[in-house]
């Protein structure tokens, strides 16, 4: 039987106990625009967002990107929003109280998740899940993988290594002002 994760944070000397789960509130490119553009352009829910910008209307889903970590039951999670074609948006709008079991589509994260720098936007499958559940993001790889979160959700991680990022990611704490 797995562990539950817990540790005494180095930064704030509290025992935090669960899988570490952080969530954007919103895609990075609403969260971007002025209060009067989000006005004006866009519109957003717990589930959706949709900025609708002259050049176009671009759609956002909320989900989940799973990390496991090794010797633990729950993964570390990441909240984050997925852009998606009008097609899909559609699709998930619709099914949103009823999703089908096995159902999923491409996106790209539209979040930049600042303790995985990445230059890129990242291709994903998103899987819808049963039971109320915010559908699972699953990162792309190249034959030749950099992407370390790519590496970390295929390869799972340590649980110092869980520690650290959750440290990380509570406190500000970047890699410049550890040294």
């Amino acid at each position: 039987m797995a562990a539950i994760f817990a540790f005494k944070c180095r930064s704030c000397d509290e025992i935090h106990e669960g899988s570490p789960s952080f969530a954007f509130r919103a895609p990075d490119a609403y969260a971007s625009l002025s209060a009067e553009d989000k006005a004006r352009m866009g519109s957003i829910d717990e589930d959706l967002c949709v900025i609708t910008r002259e050049e176009g209307v671009d759609r956002f889903i909320r989900a989940v990107l799973e990390v496991p970590i090794h010797g633990v039951e729950d993964p570390f999670l990441w909240g984050v929003w997925v852009s998606v074609s009008e097609k899909s948006f559609d699709r998930y709008r619709g099914t949103l109280d009823a999703p089908v079991e096995g159902e999923g589509f491409f996106g790209w994260v539209a979040n930049r998740i600042s303790l995985y720098p990445y230059d890129e936007n990242r291709p994903a499958d998103v899987n819808l899940q049963l039971d109320g559940d915010r559908p699972k993001v699953v990162l792309h790889s190249a034959e030749e993988e950099t992407d370390s979160l790519v590496i970390d959700q295929r390869d799972g991680i340590s649980i110092q290594r869980a520690q650290e990022l959750a440290e990380r990611a509570m406190h500000g704490i970047s890699r410049r002002r550890e040294r």
